[in-house]
């Protein structure tokens, strides 16, 4: 199959990368807990390490989450038909990011100054639930 090849490459290269995300914010996590005695006021605008990797995980996770559909779309395209496509496993998927986004939504503070920066903490996965749900729309 052309292009299997750069694909198992691709697959293993994220394996890579995913653990060793995982391994750099448990040690992080370690060192974090490790010195309860350390603890350094910070402002509530400002992002330590471990915060920082959450959200660029979450912005990795968000360009992951969006970049599976396309195969989807693609096959349907040069196809010209949905034959083959589980609509079920489509139809909870989009309920499942319907509700998901809607959770961080709905969940957004009262207070009008905490609204942006919680907006802005929250965007790689709005992105990820609504943007999911709207590819999941073409497939379907």
């Amino acid at each position: 199959i052309p292009g299997s090849k750069s694909l198992k490459n691709f697959c293993v290269t994220w394996i890579v990368v995913c653990v060793a995300l995982c391994v750099i914010l448990a040690c992080q996590l370690l060192l974090r807990n490790q010195d309860q005695s350390a603890v350094i006021q910070r402002s509530n605008t400002s992002l330590d390490m471990i915060e920082m990797s959450g959200f660029i995980c979450g912005y990795v996770s968000c360009v992951f989450y969006l970049g599976s559909r396309f195969p989807q779309l693609y096959k349907n395209f040069r196809r010209r038909s949905t034959e083959g496509t589980s609509y079920l496993l489509f139809a909870l998927a989009m309920m499942g990011n319907c509700t998901y986004g809607l959770s961080l939504v709905l969940k957004m503070p009262a207070d009008e100054s905490f609204r942006t920066l919680y907006f802005l903490h929250h965007l790689p996965w709005l992105i990820g639930s609504f943007g999911v749900l709207f590819l999941d729309i073409f497939v379907s």
